[in-house]
């Protein structure tokens, strides 16, 4: 089978599965809908290994970049538009991770969604959203991804509502959409703009006119470039959440928690990234774009950081990291460490899914509750998913043999071997590895360490009890909160074969995930992309000297920092007392500081003052003063009351008496006898 049709299969399956499930509506019974929703996804990681080996056969040189279109879509002014995709070694990996963390997902949402009254719609929307991201990875020119990219949208919007009676969910999903429309406003402008320098939406057409069009024009374009890129850039930004349309990522909990370790591992916040990588051509002739790039990443990592110490909702925090994370993926690609970005958003998807369903596991023990102000105490009474927190606490903070070590140092160090103004990014991305490493495993000992709350207590003693109801306060009717694993089963998540299936997967990944970026070990990432997507550009290779002094540089920072959230929260709680004193001196110590940290950096009241709030008056204002005084009372109601009163008139007029229309013809013919004697 050739790559480009093993692609288009991997592409149809999770289509299949949305229609099949929607058109089978409620006539799904138990896990039905959840089978055929996981088979389908895992069919087309099947199929995205066969696509691997398909592209490995072939020459690296000129073979490995394949488009494949079925049909035209639009042909108009000499510009043609392809159902077509490009397989390539960059979206073969991007179908791999999506496909293969996608699949565990499901597979993970079998016991976790178990009992919701929205079994089937939950995992045709699941299916919707893999299929989308798909769509967009594997898109071959602009107007696909573009497709790809609102898709995405709206599969994010119906996922992150899925549980739509409650407000804050729809709310949270209204934002999410929003803010990424405001992307793809960007993303389209910047798309055309391109196409009328261009002359086309194709990728590698695209690719094969920039030198000639943007560099050795001598016509000045450049600029436009550099807009049209920043545009692109804006739609990338909004996707994966980097400042300042990150808002909406941490609202985004409200969803059930495998959407959040969907979205956040293998889907939408990952967008952005794989975006910026495949415009490698066009960011190389661009320098101020990628100059832009990598700060926005660099101070989304920072104020991300700064955010996650001080959150208490245990899903909150861990969205703060991928915010984060994704800002060493921005950072990379756009300084051009394309190889060290994908590389690390590989292995984050795998940690970071894992960190997500052991959360699950955990707010499921505690029926539904999320805050670490609540919870303590459940090494022992979980302690599979102790142990996952741990592996995924320490990918992420960057502790080796784990796969976050290997793939955050070699960004670092990439950029480090650079030089020059990169050092900028290589500190602050070090004191981003430092803040990571705290607010991890402060979430980890808050959790799992100290006397065990009663949560925790009813499951070592092996009794078990059934979850409260969740009631509106304002109008005391139920709201649709539950997590799966409705009644007592709340306290056994864990226990659930399917859930342990998909967490110690991903511990496996988590652990030797980072093998893939070792030269010479299984097969190197960095040989497999070079040729032909990232060619000869990108930062040069750094020396063995820099990498080894980074890697001994990032094991201390992360050792540091997991003893600072030790010694303020591991050690008292060892010792059986409340880390609160530590934690509340500090605040005492800090307040403005602590302040900045929990309000978000006020954010979100900044957008509101700025853009809802104005936006908001001006809407009162069209609709209370404008319409009814200026559009109802003159321009419509004034031309409304001019025709009617001259109708009443002409209806006062045909009276139906034969002498009254006689009298008024002749008046006329006695006006015109008039006019005429009078031109005489």
């Amino acid at each position: 089978m050739s790559p480009t049709f093993t692609a288009w299969t991997v592409l149809a399956l999770p289509l299949a599965g949305t229609i099949l499930l929607a058109l089978g509506g409620r006539g799904w019974r138990g896990v039905g809908a959840g089978i055929v929703g996981t088979a389908t996804i895992a069919l087309a990681f099947v199929f995205s290994v066969l696509t691997l080996i398909g592209l490995l056969d072939r020459d690296a040189e000129g073979g490995r970049q394949i488009a494949s279109s079925l049909w035209t879509y639009a042909s108009s002014g000499g510009v043609e538009v392809r159902m077509e995709i490009l397989v390539d070694p960059l979206s073969v990996i991007m179908l791999l991770v999506v496909t293969g963390v996608s699949t565990l997902i499901h597979l993970y949402s079998l016991a976790y969604m178990r009992g919701d009254e929205g079994y089937p719609r939950f995992f045709a929307y699941l299916n919707f959203f893999v299929f989308s991201m798909l769509l967009l990875v594997l898109a071959g020119n602009f107007f696909l991804l573009i497709a790809g990219w609102a898709f995405v949208g709206a599969a994010s919007y119906m996922l992150i509502s899925y549980w739509y009676r409650r407000t804050t969910a729809t709310a949270a999903g209204i934002k999410a959409f929003v803010i990424n429309v405001v992307g793809d406003v960007g993303l389209v402008l910047g798309a055309i703009l391109l196409l009328r320098h261009t002359g086309t939406v194709d990728f590698l057409e695209t690719f094969a006119a920039a030198e000639d069009t943007f560099a050795g024009s001598g016509s000045g374009s450049e600029g436009s470039l550099t807009v049209a890129l920043l545009l692109l850039m804006i739609g990338a930004f909004a996707k994966s959440a980097q400042l300042p349309l990150h808002t909406w990522l941490a609202d985004a909990m409200e969803g059930p928690t495998p959407v959040s370790s969907l979205i956040h591992a293998a889907t939408m916040v990952t967008a952005g990234v794989y975006l910026i990588a495949r415009l490698n051509p066009l960011m190389e002739l661009a320098p101020t774009a990628q100059v832009v790039g990598a700060v926005i990443g660099l101070l989304t990592l920072l104020v991300a950081g700064t955010i996650g110490l001080t959150q208490t909702d245990l899903k909150r925090v861990i969205a703060y990291s991928t915010m984060s994370q994704i800002g060493y993926m921005i950072m990379a690609v756009s300084a051009g460490a394309y190889v060290a970005g994908m590389f690390h958003l590989t292995t984050h998807a795998f940690f970071k899914a894992m960190l997500f369903m052991a959360a699950g596991s955990l707010i499921a023990a505690m029926a539904g509750e999320q805050s670490l102000d609540r919870m303590r105490g459940f090494r022992k009474a979980m302690p599979f998913t102790y142990g996952a927190f741990v592996i995924g606490g320490l990918a992420l903070a960057g502790v080796p043999p784990f796969s976050g070590f290997f793939s955050k140092d070699e960004i670092l160090a990439a950029m480090a071997g650079e030089g020059g103004w990169m050092w900028i990014l290589v500190i602050g991305g070090y004191l981003g590895a430092f803040l990571t490493a705290i607010y991890t495993w402060r979430m980890i000992f808050r959790a799992f360490w100290g006397p065990p709350c009663p949560e925790a207590q009813e499951l070592e003693d092996g009794r078990l009890y059934h979850a409260p109801d969740h009631r509106n306060p304002a109008t005391g009717e139920l709201e649709d909160t539950h997590v799966g694993f409705p009644g007592p089963e709340h306290h056994i998540a864990e226990r659930a074969l399917p859930m342990r299936i998909a967490m110690g997967g991903l511990a496996v990944l988590a652990s030797v995930g980072g093998l893939l970026g070792i030269p010479k070990v299984l097969t190197p990432m960095e040989d497999f992309l070079l040729d032909p997507v990232f060619a000869e550009r990108g930062l040069h290779h750094p020396s063995d000297t820099i990498i080894v002094v980074g890697m001994v540089v990032g094991t201390l920072i992360a050792v540091a920092g997991i003893y600072v959230a030790y010694v303020i929260w591991g050690r008292p709680a060892q010792e059986g007392r409340e880390s609160t004193a530590i934690s509340s001196g500090w605040q005492e110590r800090f307040p403005r500081l602590h302040r900045l940290f929990v309000n978000k950096w006020w954010f979100d009241e900044l957008i509101h003052a700025t853009i809802v709030a104005p936006a908001r008056w001006l809407g009162r204002f069209f609709h209370d003063t404008f319409d009814r005084l200026v559009v109802g009372a003159g321009l419509v109601g004034g031309t409304t009351g001019t025709v009617r009163g001259a109708s009443a008139l002409v209806r006062r007029m045909q009276s139906g008496y034969l002498r009254g229309y006689s009298a008024v013809l002749l008046a006329g013919l006695a006006a015109v006898l008039v006019y005429f004697l009078a031109q005489s």
